[in-house]
């Protein structure tokens, strides 16, 4: 037993695990001013492990050890700990609140000598300090465990299958439940914490939608994280109602219709960022399955150059942009990037001397000099309506969300016409299949060739972690074709802390851009096939899709894997 006011350097002389010489040596770099306590110190120097000095000190001072081996440094789930002592004070400190009661915070630190840290605690929280003492290594892992990568969201998961009997309720009560009842079950704190965690969670893992999904004895939860669905662990499915619930009610949504599909939206401010959520639910035969897109104002980018263009496809975007008139068309499947896309293209040519209007379902992001309308089918507002008064608006410059029938394309084509630069999109697999879609939908080949600029067609690929990333040791006779004649390393994903184990940090454009030619344009007057088209765009020097995630894939930016997972290339 350590005697009363002896120091830590006497204990462990006295108990043989330090010598008198190294004792000394240790003052003596004390006195140098290296600012360490003398028992880390020591630990430092190799002199004593973090056990004995973690030991030695619960014996000194009379206070608890905490280690992963007794369970005391698994911090308690809904008590608010994350808000009580922030990530950065715990980094900072070394230490992790463990539990709170309204009186006092039980907090692990790796130094509890530090007094002047703890009475500052004791002030800034109005609450006592119960003081526990963990090792140092240890402590770091579980901040890192609580704090990062869903560890907050892990807790709340794993305290929801012994919290279900607060919101429980029977498929028979499911069919019953009273409106009040619902609110007041979406209201309980663990479903509220659930929620708010969930949220946090997925924004700080950059994910573009949170997926939550009733299946028929479980409950799933997925982020869409650079382009891919990734699954979290899932609460027990009797918190899924209230939960969807919760979020219908910060939606604006009518929490007792299940059976209709519903959208709503709502904005938070989190992390000092303010960020929109698009809430859509439909009814499926288990449940409501909800869907929340995450639209960070903050993350956009607006230059051309960060989306991934190539100086020569930037230079050819950016002449077509500039034209006063005729039309451009973004092609790609829904989240390819088409929005974006446009935005950095508005962005680039918006001034005092232009009246740019824009229709859109939805406006995901306002722009400031730019004039936006968001489309309200429910009140007669459709994209044809709105682009017949936007033509007596004298615009300059329109945008269209998207073209989705015969009407609005024959207003863009006629508004390309007659002086106007109009922005659209189609969904199509390339970019000249878009011709072949324009004519389809009713449109005169020769209004086609008279009025369209330039078909950009463009996927995401997922980037390459910079800090992972391993140079891939593969024969050159196994790469692909287009591949082959390249001499410099190709890389692969590895996966690291930094990028969740994915090996891919965020993501970036291909482009297949088709710029209009005497040849295209004779093609399409002829209605010839799309490979034809294709074929001439080609000798023109159009890229492909292939081609320019290639290019990438060469400077080290993205994968071959990627880049023929998006494209569907063969080998």
């Amino acid at each position: 037993m350590a005697l009363k006011n002896e120091k830590i350097g006497e204990i462990l002389l006295r108990k043989g695990l330090l010598t008198q010489v190294q004792l000394a040596k240790a003052l003596e770099l004390q006195a140098l001013g290296s600012g360490d306590p003398l028992g880390a110190l020591l630990v430092k120097n190799g002199v004593i492990s973090e056990e004995v000095l973690a030991t030695t000190l619960s014996g000194q001072l009379g206070i608890p050890l905490a280690t992963k081996a007794n369970h005391r440094l698994v911090p308690a789930a809904d008590q608010g700990l994350e808000k009580l002592i922030t990530e950065e004070v715990a980094r900072k400190y070394c230490l992790i609140p463990v539990a709170h009661d309204g009186k006092s915070i039980t907090i692990v630190f790796s130094d509890p000598t530090d007094v002047l840290l703890i009475d500052n605690l004791r002030k800034l929280k109005r609450c006592n300090i119960k003081r526990l003492i963990g090792l140092k290594s240890e402590v770091e892992e579980a901040i890192s465990n609580f704090y990062g990568e869903g560890g907050m969201l892990k807790s709340a998961v794993e305290a929801s299958y012994g919290k279900v009997a607060e919101v429980r309720l029977s498929d028979e009560e499911r069919g019953q439940i009273s409106l009040d009842d619902l609110v007041a079950s979406a209201e309980k704190a663990p479903v509220v914490n659930l929620a708010d965690l969930l949220i946090r969670q997925a924004i700080k893992q950059r994910a573009s939608d949170i997926h939550i999904e009733p299946m028929y004895d479980t409950a799933s939860i997925r982020f869409r994280i650079d382009g891919v669905l990734q699954e979290v662990p899932p609460p027990d499915k009797a918190m899924l109602l209230p939960l969807v619930s919760r979020l219908k009610i910060i939606s604006k949504m009518d929490i007792a219709e299940k059976r209709l599909p519903q959208d709503g939206s709502f904005r938070a401010g989190i992390e000092n960022r303010l960020i929109d959520f698009r809430v859509s639910t439909i009814p499926t035969v288990n449940g409501e399955k909800m869907v929340l897109r995450i639209l960070d104002r903050s993350s956009l980018s607006l230059d051309l150059e960060a989306l991934g263009f190539e100086t020569y496809e930037k230079d050819s975007f950016t002449k077509a942009i500039n034209r006063p008139y005729g039309m451009i068309l973004i092609t790609g499947p829904t989240g390819s990037g088409k929005t974006t896309t446009l935005y950095c293209a508005l962005n680039q040519i918006k001034g005092k001397e232009k009246n740019i209007i824009t229709i859109e379902d939805p406006v995901e992001y306002q722009i400031s000099g730019i004039n936006q309308v968001q489309v309200k089918p429910s009140i007669g507002l459709t994209f044809a309506s709105g682009l017949r008064s936007f033509l007596r608006q004298d615009p300059d410059v329109i945008l269209v969300g998207e073209t989705r029938d015969l009407e609005t394309a024959q207003i863009c084509v006629r508004a390309a016409l007659t002086g106007h630069l109009v922005f659209t999109t189609l969904h199509t697999n390339d970019a000249p299949s878009a011709v072949t879609r324009l004519v389809d939908i009713g449109i005169e080949p020769f209004f086609v060739t008279s009025s369209l600029l330039m078909i950009v067609a463009q996927r995401l690929v997922r980037r390459l972690c910079p800090q992972c990333k391993e140079a891939q040791k593969v024969d050159a006779s196994t790469r692909p074709l287009l591949l082959r004649s390249f001499k410099g390393p190709l890389y692969q994903a590895k996966g690291c802390e930094a990028c969740s184990q994915t090996g891919y940090k965020g993501r970036l454009a291909i482009f297949e851009i088709m710029n209009m030619s005497e040849e295209i344009e004779r093609l399409i007057l002829a209605r010839s096939q799309v490979s034809q088209v294709r074929e001439a765009a080609r000798k023109a020097g159009m890229s492909t899709l292939e081609e320019s995630g290639y290019k990438k894939a060469m400077a080290g930016e993205t994968s071959v894997e990627e880049i023929m997972r998006i494209t569907m290339a063969n080998i």
